[in-house]
C-alpha cells in the first residue's frame, strides 16, 4: 500500500519489519515503507523534495538536526520527528492533531492525539517538549509570513 500523509494523519511509526504503522483518525494501516520514505514520498507528491523541506526549515529554525518538516504547505502539515529522521527508531508524530503529552518513563513519552488516541513512543518527555516547540515555531513563522 502507498501512502500520502493528510489532514488525518497522526504519527508515522516503524514496525519490527520493513514497514510502518500509520496511524489516523480511525484507521491503523501497515504500508510496506519505512517511515522517512512515506516523508520523502509525501513531500514529492505535495510538490517538493524532502531535503528542500528540511533545508528550508533549518534556514526558518537556525537549527541543524531533528527539525519539522512541512509535508504540504495550504494545510501547514508540520510532521516532526522524534530521533534522527535517518533512524529506524524514528516515529513522525503530526503537530496539528497532537493534545497533549505525558511522561511514562525516562526513556517512554505517551502522546495523546486529538482525537484521543494515544500511542506510546521510545522518545523522552524533554526530547518531545523540546520537538513540539520547534515544530510550533516553524508553523507560527509561515503562518505569519502567508498574513502579510
Amino acid at each position: 500500500m502507498k501512502y500520502e500523509i493528510s489532514r488525518g494523519t497522526l504519527a508515522i511509526v516503524p514496525n519490527e519489519k520493513e514497514n510502518s504503522v500509520v496511524y489516523e483518525d480511525e484507521e491503523r494501516y501497515i504500508v510496506d515503507d519505512k517511515p522517512f520514505k512515506i516523508m520523502e514520498d509525501s513531500c514529492k507528491y505535495f510538490g517538493s523534495t524532502y531535503e528542500g523541506r528540511k533545508e528550508s526549515a533549518k534556514d526558518i529554525l537556525g537549527a541543524e538536526y531533528k527539525v519539522p518538516i512541512v509535508v504540504e504547505d495550504t494545510e501547514n502539515l508540520v510532521i516532526f520527528p522524534t530521533t534522527s529522521p535517518y533512524s529506524d527508531e524514528c516515529v513522525w508524530i503530526s503537530l496539528k492533531r497532537l493534545k497533549k503529552f505525558e511522561k511514562v518513563d525516562s526513556f517512554n513519552t505517551k502522546i495523546i492525539f486529538d482525537n484521543n488516541k494515544e500511542i506510546i513512543v521510545p522518545c523522552s518527555y524533554r526530547t518531545i517538549e523540546n520537538q513540539i516547540s520547534r515544530a510550533s515555531r516553524l508553523d507560527y513563522i509561515l503562518r505569519m509570513r502567508k498574513s502579510r
